[in-house]
């Protein structure tokens, strides 16, 4: 529409003379000319930043709270076990940590259908309804099965909460800096287990101070669902519900008014491109379909992210550094500010050299770091040595980590995959990660006893490497492109 109006205006131009033309022609030449660089002016021109700011970081409290409810039982799991009756029941103790996981699985299934069916911002308050209701019934509990009930209430809403984060970031976010944006996910996650981890440090000198640590959390969650009333919806969904004024009047909200017409003029020719598409997507679609590669690409970066052995290293990470003599508070830290440190530099890079690059550095130094753990095992170094290279080896697992295959594959997925499927997509993609993190979780200790920590370590950096292979065969760079422009380059393949 726009190089049409500018060939017009163009041809105007030069049809018309200096000699013969008349004020009315130069009115009208003037006002092409003016247009044509208008034009020019709002396509080389980036939308402000600041507009779409407020919207994201609202919606990243869901990534705190994520964050904040994986950490809260770390330290309390011991007070908590004494107070409820089950101290010295590693069962039970390993239910309390893991029965968020399985709730969380139910949560992330029905993410897809919630965000398609109510909007982006109705998901958001949904799923903190259960995480303020299953913080408060685990503050109160006074038995195993009513704290294990108010764990499986919040894991739903972990489960709902981060595929939802991850589409509303993407949609409601300017394409120079959604990769930014998208590492504020990570930096929210990292910073709620961080809180956690200080709302921890006085429930061994106060009694009760568990249930505390359950209900400080209300707040956040309470602030999420009141602060998606004042938020954009996300365009994309009320264009794919017909409601094009409103979808004009969100884009004019995050983007600035100059950028609205050439954004709505995208999603309509992504509508005319698919226009012979059914409205509804079905598991089939995805699995069979014209974008089961994509979903396919999207569900094993989430299973090798797993398997990298990231969680495994998360869980048992204290007992590496008790084992050198450094107390678990002191390593949780450690392990934290790492953590932190990766996701920060990722958010400065993400925009910069790309979401493809910042993978290849990220899987090939978690390799790396899977390596110095598997030579800390040899009986050939002497024991500080080897306790210094398996200390070593964490941390920088971690901060490699959280450098790309933390915060990249969560912003990559509903970049490439088409708005149509979007939301479904990415339930499926992480339904796959919360399975692989269950049995990751499940296995670890005892795989460790069965294979010894240097075949199992060895086995994690088979699969970072073969991460590093996936990526470079199957990865598109998405980095400074928007949506529209990314999905119409992936329909235009065969």
């Amino acid at each position: 529409m726009w190089d049409l109006q500018r060939e017009t205006s163009s041809s105007m131009y030069k049809r018309s003379s200096s000699r013969d033309s008349t004020p009315m022609i130069d009115v009208e030449e003037s006002s092409g000319l003016l247009q044509n660089d208008v034009n020019k002016e709002t396509e080389t021109t980036n939308p402000p930043w600041i507009c779409s700011l407020p919207h994201v970081l609202v919606a990243t409290i869901s990534s705190f709270l994520f964050g904040y409810h994986l950490g809260v039982v770390n330290e309390p799991l011991e007070s908590i076990s004494s107070d409820l009756g089950f101290s010295g029941d590693t069962l039970a103790e390993g239910l309390v940590v893991s029965v968020c996981l399985g709730g969380a699985f139910i949560g992330s299934l029905f993410s897809g259908g919630v965000a398609d069916g109510l909007g982006r911002r109705r998901a958001f308050q949904l799923c903190a309804l259960p995480m303020i209701l299953g913080a408060f019934v685990s503050g109160v509990s006074n038995s195993l099965a009513v704290m294990l009930l108010g764990r499986f209430l919040v894991g739903t809403g972990m489960g709902l909460g981060p595929p939802v984060a991850a589409l509303y970031v993407t949609e409601v976010s300017p394409a120079f800096v959604r990769g930014t944006y998208g590492s504020f996910i990570q930096i929210a996650t990292c910073l709620g287990l961080m809180g956690a981890l200080f709302i921890g440090i006085p429930v061994h000198n106060i009694p009760g101070w568990w249930r505390v640590c359950f209900w400080v959390s209300t707040i956040p969650a309470a602030a999420l669902a009141l602060g998606m009333f004042f938020c954009a919806e996300s365009p994309q969904w009320l264009f794919k519900q017909g409601k094009i004024a409103e979808a004009e009047a969100e884009f004019e909200r995050l983007l600035g008014g100059s950028h609205v017409k050439t954004a709505m003029a995208d999603l309509h020719k992504l509508d005319l491109d698919r226009a012979d598409e059914p409205d509804v997507v079905s598991l089939s679609e995805l699995l069979y379909g014209r974008h089961s590669r994509v979903v396919f690409i999207g569900s094993t970066l989430f299973a090798l992210q797993q398997l990298s052995g990231i969680n495994a290293v998360f869980y048992f990470s204290s007992t590496v550094f008790k084992s050198a003599g450094v107390p678990s508070d002191l390593a949780n830290i450690f392990v934290g500010i790492s953590n932190l440190l990766g996701s920060l530099v990722a958010m400065v890079l993400m925009d910069k050299v790309g979401r493809r690059l910042l993978l290849l550095w990220s899987f090939t130094g978690m390799a790396v770091a899977m390596a110095l753990q598997v030579g800390a095992t040899s009986s050939y170094l002497p024991h500080f040595s080897a306790l210094c290279l398996s200390v070593g080896g964490t941390l920088v697992f971690v901060l490699t980590f959280a450098l790309g295959a933390g915060p990249v594959p969560g912003l990559l997925l509903p970049e490439i995959f088409p708005s149509r499927i979007r939301a479904k997509a990415m339930a499926l993609c992480m339904s796959v990660h919360w399975v692989i993190n269950f049995f990751v979780g499940l296995l670890f200790l005892r795989l460790l006893e069965q294979l010894g920590p240097r075949l199992l370590y060895s086995m994690f950096s088979t699969f970072c490497l073969m991460a590093v292979m996936f990526v470079k065969r199957n990865v598109i760079e998405t980095k400074g492109k928007t949506l529209q422009e990314i999905e119409i380059s992936l329909l235009a393949k065969p």
